[in-house]
C-alpha cells in the first residue's frame, strides 16, 4: 500500500479539530517547509523519524545500457533519508510481527 497526500490529509483532518481544507493546507505547508530548507542546503530533522540529507555526488562515467557507449554523468546534489533508530526499530518490529502472523498452506 502507498501513503498518498490526500491520506495524509484525512489522517490529519481526523486526528484534530481541523477542516479538510486547513488539513489540506497544513500538509502542503509541511512539506513545502522541507523543500524550501532543503533548497537552501539545510538538513531537515524529524527525531524518531529521521533526517532528510544533502549528498554531493562526484562526476563519473555511466554507459549507454542500449549502446554500451560510454557518456559523462555530471556532478550533481542529491537528496537522502537517513532512517532513525526509532524508526528503524518499528519497522523491525512490525515486520517481525507480520512473519509470525502469516500462515503456510
Amino acid at each position: 500500500m502507498t501513503v498518498t497526500k490526500s491520506e495524509l490529509v484525512n489522517v490529519v483532518m481526523h486526528g484534530s479539530s481541523m477542516k479538510k481544507n486547513e488539513a489540506d493546507q497544513f500538509v502542503e505547508d509541511f512539506f513545502e517547509v522541507i523543500s524550501k530548507a532543503l533548497a537552501n542546503g539545510e538538513e531537515v530533522k524529524m527525531p524518531g523519524f529521521g533526517n532528510f540529507v544533502l549528498r554531493d555526488k562526484s562526476e563519473r562515467s555511466g554507459r549507454n545500457p542500449k549502446t554500451g557507449d560510454p557518456f559523462p554523468i555530471e556532478a550533481r546534489r542529491v537528496v537522502s533519508f537517513r532512517t532513525s533508530n526509532m524508526l528503524k526499530s518499528a519497522i523491525k518490529n512490525q515486520f517481525e510481527k507480520n512473519k509470525k502472523t502469516k500462515t503456510t498452506i
